[in-house]
């Protein structure tokens, strides 16, 4: 259709595109097809000849059905491959070898690891986050609830997962734990104990309190049992699905050995408080020499691989030395302490005469001279509050000689709402805290340097780390038959011939 403009021109009239609604039929009366309908087909190619339906559903019935689909393969099961009978290399001069492995026996057993859950809580139901806790928590429980857990000793990680040999009486156990000694939570006599923001309180009823007790829930509930035959099956080469959480249970154990011993845990890694194992590599940061330790299947069976591992520490002593290394100055007063701040926090110290232990959270706003805080006294029948520097408490309540604390800020070891003061000069760094931080290039160089080990050294550093460890001891490892050789083990080698170099 046209229609006349109105200069006498004529144009298409353009057709509306098609509603989108298909719900909605259009009247049948209007000319225009139901939006429901289906639109005519294209039309046919003149070499194209249509097949009526029933010819083409004929035709499929008479092809073959289609195949089914392909079954998914089934995992294959893997075992070590054996060597052929000639396929040992015959080339080069033979040669007897020491490696770092300690050959192992195993006692055939039928016993099973039982895995447990483990949930720490406080006494309000609240989650224990705190690293390191859960050891002490867990040898308290293994203490003080012996007999209820059928005199069973036990492999923790440290951290959720817990194995013992043979079940324990219940399922689902819950114990009620107090821990008395909890680093910085701990108040020995005559030491600060964090009231009103003093740095000894001055509550003289905390004071004369030896311990701040704290109280925590345990839930052991079980999880699965590893047989411990899967030992000798990953020995002999036989995969099962316990073979490998059977070996990783042996792993905590060495791990759980080691911490009891008061050794830094790196993974695998056991560091000892040793001083002839620390090199200084400068600014405060020392490289601690310990090893590596784990079971390994070989072909001769199962073996202890023990290597030397390093890692870096917090060089330990008195607080101020730490700072006037790491910062690379001479005396306290040149002392960044904004960097000071991040340098110390989250260490842990001991405070002198008390001996007790804490965790630093910061630093005084104000010098140790001009801090202030409340005091409690007690004066007669009543009690009185006076403000007094924490500078005045320790020298004049405490009689403790301050020689340059006076003009220096103070270390925070309490909460953000409660701090508890000390006076730099009375702290020390406690050993084996890492150091976590990037290494300067010298102080790379050096670590690189003094972490050299001639052979005969490295065997011998190793075998002291074995004598030290005292593996046959740990009961869990007895209870497991397990026995460790002392000796490396001897394998045989070739020396091969040197290369030609071609003209």
């Amino acid at each position: 259709r046209t229609q006349q403009n109105s200069e006498g021109g004529a144009h298409p009239r353009r057709r509306r595109p098609p509603r989108r609604n298909s719900h909605r039929r259009m009247d049948p009366h209007d000319g225009e097809p139901a939006a429901d309908e289906l639109p005519p087909p294209p039309p046919l190619p003149p070499n194209v000849v249509p097949i009526i339906a029933e010819d083409a559903a004929a035709a499929s019935e008479s092809e073959p059905p289609p195949p089914p689909p392909p079954s998914k393969p089934a995992k294959p099961r893997r075992h070590i491959m054996a060597r052929p009978p000639n396929g040992l290399g015959k080339k080069g001069q033979p040669i007897q070898l020491l490696a770092n492995h300690y050959k192992v026996s195993v006692k055939p057993s039928e016993e099973f690891f039982n895995h447990y859950y483990v949930n720490l809580k406080y006494e309000d139901d609240t989650p224990v986050d705190s690293k390191g806790i859960g050891r002490k928590v867990l040898d308290k429980l293994q203490h003080t609830y012996h007999s209820e857990l059928a005199d069973k000793d036990f492999a923790y990680d440290g951290e959720k997962s817990l194995f013992t040999i043979g079940a324990l009486p219940q399922i689902n156990n819950e114990f009620i734990v107090v821990l008395e000694d909890i680093g910085s939570g701990k108040t020995a006599a005559g030491s600060p104990g964090g009231n009103n923001g003093s740095p000894g309180g001055g509550d003289q009823k905390r004071v004369r309190r030896p311990y701040q007790a704290k109280t925590f829930k345990v839930e052991l509930n079980f999880a699965a049992t590893i047989p411990m035959a899967a030992i000798g099956h990953a020995i002999r080469g036989q995969e099962s699905e316990h073979s490998l959480e059977a070996l990783r249970v042996l792993d905590i154990i060495l791990r759980q050995h080691s911490a009891k011993q008061g050794c830094l845990l790196v993974r695998q890694s056991f560091f000892h408080n040793n001083p002839s194992s620390f090199v200084d590599l400068g600014g405060g940061v020392m490289g601690c020499r310990g090893f590596h330790s784990s079971f390994r299947g070989t072909q001769s069976g199962l073996s202890l691989n023990i290597d030397v591992s390093t890692t870096m520490i917090v060089k330990p002593g008195p607080v101020i030395d730490f700072l006037l290394a790491n910062q690379k100055v001479d005396h306290p007063d040149k002392i960044d302490w904004q960097k000071a701040k991040r340098a110390l926090k989250n260490l842990r110290i001991k405070t002198t005469p008390a001996n007790s232990e804490f965790k630093i959270v910061g630093l005084s706003e104000r010098n140790c001279n001009e801090q202030m805080f409340p005091l409690r006294r007690r004066n007669g029948d009543t009690t009185e509050t006076v403000e007094i520097t924490v500078y005045d408490y320790f020298v004049k309540n405490r009689g403790i000689e301050l020689r340059y604390s006076g003009n220096l800020p103070c270390i925070n070891a309490g909460r953000p709402k409660r701090p508890t003061y000390f006076p730099v000069e009375l702290c020390t760094l406690v050993p084996l805290q890492r150091y976590t931080k990037a290494l300067s290039t010298m102080q790379r160089t050096s670590l690189v340097e003094k972490s050299r080990q001639k052979p005969h050294e490295r065997m011998s550093t190793l075998n002291d780390a074995l004598k030290r460890s005292n593996y046959d001891a740990d009961p869990m490892l007895k209870a497991c038959g397990i026995q460790i050789a002392q000796n490396f083990t001897q394998i045989e080698g070739r020396v091969l011939p040197a290369p030609k170099v071609s003209q």
